[in-house]
Formats: C-alpha cells, structure tokens, sequence
C-alpha cells in the first residue's frame, strides 16, 4: 500500500525530510473535506492552540502539545518547539486555516473545537503528530480523524522523533502530580458497576471507563486483562482533592474517553 510505503520510507530518514514525505501520505488518508469554511488566524496561542481574527479560540482537535510556561511554571519539553512549527505551518498558509468542526462544536472553556487543515488541505494536527510535537488524544465523538492521526504518532515514536527521542512513558506506580500523562503499569483488578468499567494499576492508578463509553469497549476482553501491562493516555486526576477517597483505593483516576488511549497490547 502506498502509505505504508510513505510510513517506512518516513521512519528512515532524517528528520528534515520527514515532514514533506508525512505531506504526502497525509494528503492521501485524511484529505480535506470540501467546502471547509475559512478563517483568518490572528496568532498561535500555543501548540494545539489558535486565536481566529474573529475572536474566536480554536482547540485542535486529536492533539495534546506540550504545556507551554504558565504562571511561572516551566514551560514542557517541546513546548515551544511545537508553538514555533505550528506558527510556520500557518505562515505557510498565509495565515489561512480551514476548520471542520467537531460534533461537540466547543469545550467547557468556550472554545472551539476543529480539525484544521492548511490551503494544500493538509491537517495540521497530523502534521504535528508526525514529527513527535504532540501526542494523540481520543475524546468521543470529536474522533472522525483517530485512525488518521494515530498512524501519524506512530510514525514519530518508531523514528525516536520529538517527545519519542526520550520516552515519555512512565510507570503507574511513579505518579505523583495530575494533568496529561502516558502511563504503563499491570492490571491488578477489572470491575464494572454503575460507574462504569474500572481498571486498577496496582495501588496508585485506576482507569475509568464512563457508562456512556462503555458500549465502544471490547468488554469481555477488558474482564480479561488482570496481570497483563497495559499502557494508557490521559489526563490525571487526584481523587483525595474531591473528597470521599475511601481507604484502599487509588488515589489517582484516569479516564480512558477512546479506545486508543489504553492499548491492551503492550509487552
């Protein structure tokens, strides 16, 4: 298949031609829609991040860049790097965007929420994943580009590109801070209840599958999974700052809002 061939051929070479070659096959698999309405982007808040002209603030949609320096806090490995690409990604594009917008058109913030796509109709957030600036993130139903975007992670995480030069996984039980992670860890208990699917790492972590997403589960393959390593993607919660932490539970939680963040294959 021709993208696959794109894929390899992307993993073996240097870095600098990497991102016209990712072009390529991006084009073929997630092309543009027709009739995509256009914006004017005023600046690039950050890397997943823009401010239309409009006044309006666009969250891309399947991409998670690294947290730039906040309230005095440090600004993430690759931060900054991932704010610089996706500025000359817009430059490129004179400053022209076009966006689909996702079912859940906005976020709690008021932001909107779309896949954008440059003049050439190439989506800018695979373009990102592709070259290690961000990581792949599922949220239902906003995931019309997830097979897309995944193949585009993957391409940089077996080329050691970005965030991937280093790995970012860390281990269930060295949790000690929430917000976005990818973690690894062994499954000590699988448990459904009224709350939905329930999957303990060991003392310190547990994923949560929502009851509304539980449908879009493998569930007897999830029933399966005590003892076996996992790896998992999202964003952390300390569960003793809401309250009510009963003695034995993890205290930290996960929810898992798409498949492909918690890969059940891992060795």
């Amino acid at each position: 298949m021709e993208f696959s061939r794109l894929l390899k051929k992307a993993s073996l070479v240097g870095a600098f031609f990497m991102s016209a070659i990712w072009l390529s096959a991006a084009n073929a698999l997630c092309p543009a829609p027709s009739n995509l309405p256009a914006a004017q982007v005023q600046r690039v808040v950050d890397g997943d991040t823009l401010r239309l002209k409009d006044g309006r603030s666009v969250r891309m949609i399947g991409l998670n860049a690294p947290e730039t320096g906040k309230k005095g806090q440090s600004a993430q490995p690759f931060a900054e790097a991932a704010k610089r690409r996706l500025q000359t990604l817009v430059d490129d594009s004179d400053g022209q965007v076009g966006l689909r917008i996702g079912e859940q058109a906005t976020d709690r913030y008021g932001r909107t929420l779309a896949n954008v796509y440059d003049r050439n109709g190439a989506n800018l957030e695979a373009q990102l994943l592709a070259e290690g600036l961000g990581y792949l993130v599922a949220v239902s139903p906003n995931v019309a580009l997830v097979d897309c975007q995944q193949a585009a992670e993957r391409t940089a995480r077996q080329a050691g590109l970005g965030l991937w030069r280093n790995s970012p996984v860390q281990s269930s039980d060295q949790i000690n801070s929430g917000g976005f992670a990818v973690v690894s860890g062994r499954v000590s208990s699988v448990e459904r209840n009224g709350g939905g699917i329930w999957i303990e790492l060991g003392d310190a972590l547990v994923l949560r599958i929502a009851p509304d997403l539980v449908g879009q589960f493998d569930s007897e393959r999830l029933q399966r999974l005590k003892g076996q390593q996992v790896e998992a993607r999202g964003w952390i919660v300390d569960r003793s700052r809401r309250g009510g932490l009963k003695p034995g539970q993890p205290r930290w939680m996960m929810p898992i809002t798409h498949s492909v963040m918690l890969n059940t294959n891992s060795n």
